[in-house]
């Protein structure tokens, strides 16, 4: 009896997962679906929590121990709630930013995933790190050169793709967990 209790909470729990799961493979279809909508979605989110670290930086400021370290804390903190407010007031705009940033972030990353290949080409496997870099270097140049009208499209649609993969990936860990549990004693290293 006692030994139930246990796989019975795990059920519990794994089904919860796996409902977890669905929803953000429901919400990676609906944010490439409408992509755009997404985008402004992430520029919202994004645009609050850098309002949040100005409301954090002006708390800060009152708790400093020098006048110049409370100005400048003060002046970071009124920077952040004003780009924050901005974001927030002009969404197009700021998803706009938000995609140029994006394929400025992945053309850094395909070329230093570019430069990790040459530097460890000989390794077994080191392929991989010149695939990643070569799509990465592509993706980046593909946003930028048809930016702003990547705005439309780019964000939106990565975090959808990404909602999508991590949903997948919960729902088939929770259930190789499941079925781990399930499994005979004897066997459950080896599932």
């Amino acid at each position: 009896m006692a030994q139930n209790i246990p796989i019975a909470v795990g059920r519990s729990a794994s089904t919860v997962s796996i409902l977890w799961g669905v929803l953000l493979v429901i919400l990676g279809i609906m944010a490439i679906g409408a992509p755009f909508l997404a985008a402004v979605a992430v520029n919202a989110v994004i645009a609050w929590l850098i309002i949040v670290a100005g409301i954090v930086h002006l708390v800060l400021a009152f708790h400093a121990h020098g006048a110049g370290s409370a100005i400048w804390r003060v002046l970071v903190g009124l920077a952040y709630l004003a780009f924050g407010g901005y974001m927030i007031v002009h969404p197009v705009l700021g998803v706009a930013s938000l995609t140029l940033v994006l394929a400025a972030l992945f053309v850094i990353e395909g070329v230093l995933n570019l430069m990790l290949y040459a530097k460890m080409r000989r390794l077994h496997g080191s392929s991989w790190a010149l695939i990643d870099g070569i799509i990465t270097l592509l993706v980046g140049v593909m946003i930028y050169m048809q930016w702003p009208s990547s705005s439309v499209w780019a964000i939106g649609i990565l975090v959808g793709v990404s909602l999508m993969i991590s949903g997948a990936t919960r729902i088939g860990m929770t259930l190789a967990l499941r079925r781990a549990m399930t499994a005979p004693e004897g066997t459950r290293l080896a599932a």
